[in-house]
């Protein structure tokens, strides 16, 4: 069975406009691509056939995984965050002790996860460190240059 995965009502609304374009202009443009193939001859010595197939596969693939994503998730509002730890949706300011420098991140889904919009997975290692922490808390984690201490400074939603 799929587990329950937590989004923002925006991550929920980006996984289903993905969806839905992968399931029209997604399929469409794979249709033309196995149409225009076919119209070349021999399917058994056509590469671009088998190019169109791969990319129908890999098409079909994604949109079968967002499926089950979003057969499976659920929205979080603030109301329902707890902010006395963290938790999914968090957001979390942390300061990083050896270069003192303070970071703010929200922890999402690993689909919801964009570094530039400073959203990190609850999978990976920061996230995965700072789950369950308190105000005041310290968290390590190990990182391929070490380990980082990380102080929790603040959680909000």
């Amino acid at each position: 069975m799929d587990r329950i995965t937590y989004y923002t009502q925006e991550g929920l609304n980006k996984l289903q406009t993905e969806l839905t374009q992968l399931k029209t202009i997604g399929r469409r443009k794979v249709a033309e691509q196995l149409s225009d193939a076919r119209d070349k001859g021999d399917l058994s010595e056509n590469a671009e056939y088998d190019a169109a197939k791969e990319a129908q596969k890999i098409l079909e693939a994604r949109i079968a995984k967002l499926e089950s994503l979003m057969l499976n998730a659920r929205v979080m509002k603030a109301e329902d965050i707890n902010t006395s730890v963290v938790t999914i949706l968090s957001q979390v300011k942390i300061k990083h002790k050896k270069q003192n420098k303070e970071l703010v991140y929200r922890i999402v889904a690993e689909e919801e996860a964009n570094l530039r919009e400073n959203k990190i997975s609850i999978e990976s290692p920061i996230g995965k460190a700072l789950l369950g922490k308190k105000v005041g808390d310290s968290a390590m984690v190990e990182a391929p240059i070490g380990k980082i201490e990380l102080e929790i400074l603040n959680i909000s939603f």
